[in-house]
C-alpha cells in the first residue's frame, strides 16, 4: 500500500458523536492502514477545545491534525458552527476538513462549501463502503493532495 508510510505522519481528528460511527470508521481506516493516529472527539466545543489545547488537551495529547472527518449533527455545538470557527482561524483554516455526515440536505452541502469545507461526503451506508470511502480520501489526502508546510513528509 502506497499510503503506508505517508500515513504515520498524519494526525486524522474526527468529530462524531455516535460511537458506533466513531469505531466503523476507526475499523475502515485501519483496513486502508490510517489509523496510526486517530483521535476522536464528541461534540464541537471538544473539537475546538482539542484544537486550540485547551482543556485536558494539550501538546502531548493533541497533535495538529492533518485532516479533521466533521459530523454535521453533534450536541453542545454541532459541526457547521465549529466549522465556522475553525475556517476564520489564520492558524487551523489550512487543515483539510472532511464532512462526513448523514445529512443529504442541499443547504447543508453549499453552506460546508461556503465555510471553507474541503469535501462533503454523506455517511456510507455500509462497512464496505465507507472502507472504500476511506480509502479514497487517504488515496486523496495522503496520496495526490500536497499540503503546506511539508505536513505530508515531516
Amino acid at each position: 500500500m502506497g499510503n503506508q508510510n505517508i500515513a504515520k505522519t498524519i494526525t486524522i481528528l474526527m468529530a462524531d458523536d455516535d460511537p458506533d460511527d466513531r469505531m466503523l470508521a476507526q475499523d475502515a481506516l485501519s483496513e486502508n492502514r490510517l489509523a496510526n493516529d486517530l483521535h476522536f472527539v464528541e461534540d464541537g466545543e471538544e473539537l475546538l477545545d482539542y484544537l486550540y489545547k485547551r482543556g485536558k488537551y494539550n501538546e502531548n495529547n493533541a497533535p495538529k491534525p492533518g485532516l479533521i472527518l466533521l459530523d454535521l449533527n453533534m450536541p453542545k455545538m454541532d459541526g457547521r458552527e465549529a466549522l465556522r470557527h475553525i475556517k476564520s482561524d489564520a492558524e487551523l483554516k489550512r487543515i483539510p476538513v472532511v464532512v462526513l455526515t448523514t445529512s443529504k440536505a442541499e443547504q447543508d452541502i453549499v453552506r460546508s462549501y461556503d465555510l471553507g469545507v474541503n469535501s462533503f461526503i454523506s455517511k456510507p451506508v455500509t462497512f464496505e463502503e465507507l472502507v472504500d470511502v476511506t480509502r479514497r480520501i487517504g488515496d486523496y489526502w495522503f496520496g495526490i493532495v500536497e499540503l503546506p508546510k511539508g505536513d505530508k513528509n515531516n
